[in-house]
């Protein structure tokens, strides 16, 4: 008599604990109508990304950091050593004093010239056969036609005047030289263009490279996007701005950024306009929430299937879905409110966190939504038909 007082009271416990678990989380299956999603898989990449390359040879003199170290915009991230090239700077620099000092020497010859001809200077000396030169002897060969002292100012001024230009034609090769010089200068040292990290590095300083040598790959991974090839008969259903949903292989982070699903909220970002010849896909890239992964981790996003045939299938909670080893099953209540584990066959995710199933269940069914642990329940009539 004392055992049969423990059964029934053990037996009206779990009775009760049901019941009670069944009043707050029963759930009535509905009939989602709708197009069906496709899910396709991607990468999550940085918005931007650049590798940078060794613009001319030489030795590595300088590395900012590792994998994972973070700069500011023009931060130097490699160095090469450029002795030489400050040494040729130098040189130039000397040749530029030498090339200006010409041009000034030519500009105070041109200016004597205009002042005091030296066609009309006598060749030296006083007294009066000088004098007698300057004014009688010139003038009369002018006079005459032997000589014509304006012609000689004019060829005097005119061979000055080209000592300038020569002057200035050095200065400003000098000045380009230089430029180019300052220019190999800085293709040296290779500069953040961005803020952002470094995602991999192929050298070490002391080691020699060669132009187009790859030295680092550097990336802003605080804005990420998943890159998707789409299937070509996808395509009617992505456009710029659209709102989808994406599953991360790794859990959202923040948690605030993932619906009930573990689904995130992504933004159709670009539709490359050329589809691969080869494959048949688009290139498509989804702008992420900051902070939910990291590059080069796997995501799939829900793209809308516009060229099939709308599909009217039930849909229940994630949470109600509990696996019996691989298999799938939910707790479907019978009229007397009992619990019976009931095998399904699961389908695609919706947006609103719930999963639409293929069979083993119709619309208007109760189950448990959040079905805990320790319920007694037997097998539903109808778990062998969804096996």
């Amino acid at each position: 008599m004392r055992m049969l007082s423990i059964g029934l009271i053990a037996a009206m416990s779990a009775v009760s604990a049901v019941s009670a678990q069944t009043l707050d989380d029963i759930y009535v299956v509905k009939q989602a109508e709708g197009l069906p999603t496709v899910s396709v898989g991607g990468t999550v990449v940085p918005y931007k990304e650049v590798t940078l390359a060794a613009q001319l040879p030489g030795r590595v003199d300088y590395l900012a950091g590792i994998e994972g170290d973070a700069f500011e915009n023009d931060d130097l991230l490699v160095s090469l050593d450029a002795s030489e090239l400050k040494a040729k700077r130098q040189a130039l620099l000397a040749q530029m004093a030498t090339a200006d000092a010409q041009l000034r020497n030519a500009g105070v010859q041109y200016s004597r010239e205009l002042y005091s001809p030296r066609s009309r200077t006598s060749p030296g000396g006083m007294g009066v056969p000088n004098l007698f030169d300057q004014f009688f002897t010139r003038p009369m060969e002018d006079f005459i036609g032997d000589r014509d002292q304006d012609a000689e100012l004019s060829a005097d001024l005119f061979a000055s005047g080209t000592q300038i230009q020569e002057a200035r034609n050095a200065m400003m090769q000098l000045q380009a030289e230089l430029r180019a010089l300052d220019a190999k200068l800085r293709d040296a040292r290779s500069i953040a263009p961005f803020d952002g990290v470094i995602v991999s590095k192929f050298i070490e300083a002391g080691d020699t490279v060669q132009p187009g040598q790859p030295l680092l790959t550097f990336a802003d991974v605080e804005y990420l996007q998943v890159e998707v090839d789409v299937p070509a008969r996808l395509r009617p259903g992505l456009r710029e701005g659209a709102m989808l949903r994406a599953e991360l292989d790794v859990p959202a982070r923040p948690r605030a950024a993932a619906d009930d699903a573990g689904n995130i909220p992504v933004r159709v970002a670009q539709v490359f306009p050329m589809a691969d010849p080869q494959r048949h896909t688009v290139k498509v890239k989804f702008d992420l929430p900051k902070g939910v992964s990291e590059p080069g981790m796997y995501a799939k996003v829900l793209v809308p299937d516009f060229n099939a045939p709308a599909r009217v299938n039930p849909v229940v909670p994630r949470t109600a879905i509990r696996y019996n080893g691989s298999l799938p099953g939910v707790y479907v209540l019978d009229d007397d409110g009992n619990p019976h584990l009931r095998l399904i066959r699961v389908g695609e995710p919706t947006p609103n966190g719930g999963v639409t199933v293929l069979s083993g269940l119709r619309a208007g069914e109760r189950i448990l939504s959040n079905p805990g642990p320790g319920i007694a329940t037997g097998w539903s009539r109808g778990d062998r038909s969804a096996r």
